[in-house]
């Protein structure tokens, strides 16, 4: 919830939410907005560009001051509205209404690279004979992903292959629907990707953290964990 009391303290390298560069940033920052004092995993830094504008940097590596906001639509939308940008940097640094809007962008733009180099590393198969095969293999998909077009016949019928292989286990498998078929043909390198499957190896664990990411900035439901492969892999010699 956010604190009714936005008010700021003087600016300096210890001020509460800002920081004096990524390479003395300390292990946690404290929201701007809410007050609350967190991870940095859990929020997005911003700073000051050139021409005076707030600009978001989510990798956390831009030189310069930042100020840090919990990574959520609402808590940047309020940011912007009350204009705590300016008084974090004390002096003027507009931030555009629509900052919450290119965050977002930004945000499933690092989740479509991040599918990419998966996808390099061999860690998504596409297509839909191959992601119910992956889902009955071993060790299985450990994660599905469904262009945001993709019919309710075919999630439906993914979904049954995950409740054969998984039964109640199956909420545990993270469903990435938040891409276009356009974007995933982007990602994958291939045209009219509408079901892939992501399974374990380097560069999956990214692709889940930036999916979370995503789902977390737009308060959506997401796994907070990652699937209990070991559980399932129980389950699954139980059931055969």
């Amino acid at each position: 919830m956010v604190a009714a009391d936005t008010t700021l303290p003087e600016e300096g390298p210890e001020a509460p939410g800002l920081d004096a560069g990524p390479g003395r940033r300390a292990p946690e920052r404290t929201c701007i907005v809410t007050r609350v004092t967190q991870a940095p995993d859990g929020m997005i830094r911003f700073v000051r560009g050139p021409d005076g504008s707030v600009v978001p940097d989510l990798r956390a590596k831009l030189p310069g001051r930042g100020a840090w906001v919990s990574a959520r639509r609402d808590v940047v939308a309020l940011a912007v509205r009350k204009n705590l940008f300016s008084r974090a940097f004390k002096g003027p640094t507009p931030a555009a209404p629509d900052l919450p809007d290119r965050i977002v962008a930004a945000l499933r733009d690092d989740l479509r690279q991040a599918i990419a180099l998966a996808n390099k590393a061999g860690c998504i198969v596409a297509g839909f004979s191959k992601v119910e095969a992956a889902i009955g293999g071993h060790p299985g998909a450990i994660a599905v992903i469904h262009a945001s077009e993709a019919s309710p016949d075919g999630r439906r019928k993914i979904a049954s292959a995950l409740h054969r292989r998984h039964g109640e286990a199956m909420s545990r498998i993270p469903i990435i629907d938040d891409l276009s078929e356009d974007e995933l043909d982007m990602a994958l390198g291939r045209g009219h990707v509408i079901h892939a499957a992501l399974v374990a190896g380097a560069g999956a664990a990214g692709c889940l953290s930036r999916w979370r990411r995503l789902r977390s900035f737009e308060s959506a439901a997401a796994a907070t964990e990652e699937p209990d492969l070991a559980r399932i892999g129980r389950i699954d010699q139980a059931s055969r």
